[in-house]
């Protein structure tokens, strides 16, 4: 009996001994990443030993790893009802949730593994990234930093260091806590030097909070790699865009498209070909950049990255409604587009269809939260539905001794993206110090607004000016009919009625000079900077005589950061009765001037910045047959934009060309003026 009892123990470890040297191949593919092999060969081994714990353990990993999580759920629980306090098998049971998924699961068991052995390295870990997991990053660095204190310099633990840090100030960006992550990525950068991950995501930081030297130097830094320098190049492209330096930006990036052929990386060589073509039409090299995207599109006709770069090139071209349709492709595509869902909702607000912009901002937001682009987006479109008063208060002369103070206050008041209230009182008092005549008047007029169309808004007020002057008192009714119509691309259409009261000065008010207007305002803008302005007014007046006015102006827009343009205006007057003691009214006006205007628009500025614009302008008048006469107009605006609700400005203007007042020459107004937005958002949004 005791030889037989010794063979037989011989024998079941010899058995042992040829299971655990079978499944050592098992093991290296496991290691190896070959887990669909390893789940096959641990499949097998199970099939000859179905009650082997340590080929059942490895079998549970190899499904699990090889995204079958349920399943190892499944392996590991059924192991546990057979070893209860293995804490082995735990451990995987632990890990198999986080392959699941099942954050919050996992962050549980992983909190009882860790009391039942605190030092146990892979709970540590496996505690970390399910906190990084759950997005509770500062939980997760201290639990990693246990971990590595159990086994110093971990490469799993600082690989998974490195990216709960990226992880945390990823979070911290998008909560606009940029200090915060600044913070969190250069801790990184302190363990691991010039890591490209996180200096990549430094530069973005700075770009967001609009700190381009410090991105400018982060991507110099990731191209002292010189296997980095494509990228370096595309990140200092985009700086210089940033930054308004568009010829810049066309420079870089042509050295990085230039420099394609040193990679075989199809990911960096799309990158810069993207980039190149982005600065091709931020330069509105238009023709250059579509040749480019029609090679690409033929190539491959529904990447979403070169869809998005045809509907960029279409919304510089202003041609949105083939923008729409890429970015409906996009989102057919990827549903969760960024450049798809943003994309359309600028094209939308182009196109004045505001409730499709909002639905596309806001389902931006859904994928992406928080994101800032979206949320300004969102913001500025916010701004144009809130409402606002405007008050504005000046002061006038002229060298015929007429002098005037008036005030104006404006309401207007959104109720929805098509329809706002609008309300306007004005108060004048003018007086003329050789006449000894003195006039005032109040004008009070309500009104509203309305889109008819996404290219087409009514606009009409009605009201009443009352006026007191030497001879007698009067009040006359006042309108204002207009259509704003955009008929087509780059094309601008005002067409309208008014009748208002001739209040320059107290002789002319006294006269109680009604003026009947029909007018119609034209421009036209084209892609290649050139612009066209042309205004026409037909005046009917109640003392029988009439008004032919044409302005046009032709000008190039010479930079769009600030905006500055330049041009020729030509300006022609007639009227059918020549009454020159009373007003200026010439058989014949002619006036053309060149000008200069640069310009920092208040809408694009953001709080607590200047705004300001500067017009110069020097020409020649003819007055009927009289010799010609030089003339001259400066016209400044200097503002400052308190908040997002608040802005002021101070105005001024001096002019000596003849049909600047019904006076005649040397014209001169300076002002101030408020505005205030009532809310922070419009009525009708929640």
């Amino acid at each position: 009996m005791n030889y037989k009892l010794h063979f037989t123990i011989i024998l079941l470890f010899i058995s042992t001994l040829s299971i655990s040297q079978n499944m050592q191949e098992g093991f290296s593919l496991l290691e190896t990443g070959n887990y669909k092999a390893a789940e096959s060969f641990f499949e097998t081994i199970l099939k000859d030993y179905p009650e082997n714990k340590t080929a059942k353990l490895c079998y549970g990993r190899a499904i699990g790893l090889n995204g079958h999580a349920e399943k190892a759920v499944s392996v590991f629980t059924e192991l546990l009802t057979i070893f209860p306090n293995d804490f082995e098998i735990k451990l995987n049971y632990a890990e198999s949730l986080l392959w699941g998924k099942n954050y919050p699961d996992a962050k549980h068991y992983y909190e009882g593994l860790i009391k039942e052995n605190n030092q146990s390295f892979a709970a540590l870990l496996g505690y970390a990234n399910t906190l990084s997991n759950l997005k509770i990053y500062d939980e997760a660095l201290i639990n990693v930093n246990k971990a590595l204190e159990v086994l110093p310099g971990n490469p799993n633990a600082l690989i998974s260091k490195k990216y709960i840090y990226l992880g945390y100030a990823y979070q911290n960006q998008q909560q606009q806590n940029y200090d915060k992550a600044e913070t969190l990525l250069k801790e990184n950068l302190s363990l691991f030097e010039n890591d490209k991950e996180t200096l990549l995501n430094l530069a973005n930081v700075y770009l967001i909070s609009n700190q381009l030297e410090k991105a400018k130097k982060t991507y110099q830094t990731i191209g002292s790699e010189p296997k980095n320098q494509l990228i370096s190049l595309n990140g200092l492209a985009l700086v210089s865009h940033l930054g308004g330096k568009e010829k810049d930006a066309l420079k870089i990036s042509k050295q990085a498209y230039n420099r394609i052929s040193n990679t075989k990386d199809s990911t960096l060589i799309n990158q810069t070909k993207e980039r190149y073509i982005q600065a091709l039409i931020w330069n509105k090299k238009y023709k250059n950049a579509q040749i480019l995207i029609d090679e690409l599109i033929t190539k491959h006709p529904n990447e979403n990255w070169i869809l998005a770069l045809r509907a960029t090139l279409n919304i510089y071209k202003s041609d949105f409604n083939k923008s729409i349709a890429d970015y409906n492709r996009i989102l057919k595509n990827d549903s969760t587009s960024f450049d798809g869902n943003l994309g359309k909702a600028n094209a939308l607000k182009a196109l004045g269809v505001y409730k499709g912009a909002y639905a596309s901002a806001e389902n931006t937001l859904k994928f992406y939260d928080k994101q800032k682009d979206a949320t300004n987006f969102i913001k500025d479109l916010n701004t144009s539905f809130t409402p606002f008063i405007e008050t504005k208060g000046s002061y006038t002369f002229d060298n015929g001794d007429n002098e005037a103070l008036s005030f104006q206050i404006n309401l207007e008041f959104p109720t929805s993206t098509k329809f706002k209230w609008l309300a306007n009182y004005g108060y004048r008092t003018t007086s003329n110090s050789i006449t000894d005549n003195k006039a005032t008047s109040n004008n009070v007029s309500l009104g509203l607004s309305y889109q008819l169309l996404p290219n087409i808004t009514f606009k009409g007020t009605g009201g009443i000016t009352s006026a007191k002057v030497e001879t007698d008192n009067y009040t006359q009714l006042l309108t204002d009919i207009s259509f704003n119509i955009r008929p087509f691309k780059l094309q601008v259409l005002d067409i309208g009625y008014k009748r208002e009261i001739q209040s320059f000065n107290a002789d002319l008010l006294d006269r109680e000079i009604v003026m009947n207007h029909l007018y119609a305002n034209y421009n036209v803008s084209t892609n290649f900077n050139l612009g066209w302005f042309t205004q026409y007014f037909y005046t009917s007046q109640n003392d029988d005589n009439t008004r032919n006015l044409l302005f046009t102006s032709l000008y190039y827009n010479i930079l769009s950061k600030p905006a500055l343009k330049a041009g020729l205006n030509y300006q022609y007057i007639t009227f059918k009765n020549q009454v020159p003691t009373i007003y200026f009214s010439p058989s014949t006006f002619n006036a053309g001037e060149i000008f200069i205007n640069l310009i920092k628009n208040e809408a694009i500025t953001k709080p607590n910045e200047w705004f300001y614009e500067l017009t110069a302008a020097t020409g020649l008048q003819f007055i009927e047959n009289d010799k010609s006469q030089s003339t001259y107009r400066v016209q400044g605006k200097l503002g400052y934009k308190f908040s997002k609700r608040c802005l002021a400005n101070i105005f001024g203007t001096r002019s000596n060309i003849a049909s600047a007042t019904a006076a005649g020459f040397t014209f001169t107004e300076i002002g101030v003026r408020f505005k205030w937005y009532l809310f922070d958002k419009p009525v009708f949004r929640e």
